[in-house]
């Protein structure tokens, strides 16, 4: 299996892995970006990838990057079948300006396997039954 990725611009830097059992690929961005204080920005990495099949990128938060910046990352589903360039939303829970520069490493891809059955709709009967039921919130006691 393998993860193919194709810059998009001379910008771009391909993803890497902080270590060999890195779990996540590091995502850098393309160009500069500010993002006031309490707001959000999409810093595109200016590569596109062709996730294996049976397969979907997530696009998760980097630990010393959120930390340091108080930021999150959202948005984060990256589809097999998607081309473009892949985008990184960032939210600011900073009140201060966030500052990113060209090259900083933003987020990470990480690939999780998927199980994407057929819909089947119940009209005449009801769902398979179990012990818990229509039981919600709360319901399990834990």
């Amino acid at each position: 299996m393998e993860l193919s990725v194709k810059k998009l611009s001379n910008d771009a830097t391909i993803p890497t892995r902080g270590s060999a059992e890195a779990a996540g690929y590091d995502l850098y961005s393309a160009h500069d970006l500010e993002i006031d204080g309490n707001g959000k920005g999409i810093a595109k990495t200016n590569i596109a990838v062709a996730i294996p099949e049976g397969h979907y990128g997530r696009i998760a938060p980097r630990s010393g990057f959120s930390w340091k910046n108080h930021t999150d990352i959202g948005a984060g589903v990256v589809d097999s079948d998607y081309r473009g360039d892949v985008g990184v939303v960032i939210f600011n829970h900073s009140s201060q300006k966030l500052s990113v520069s060209k090259g900083d490493r933003i987020a990470q891809l990480i690939l999780e396997k998927i199980s994407t059955p057929m819909v089947v709709e119940y009209i005449e009967s009801e769902l398979p039954s179990t012990v818990r039921g229509e039981g919600g919130f709360g319901s399990t006691g834990r």
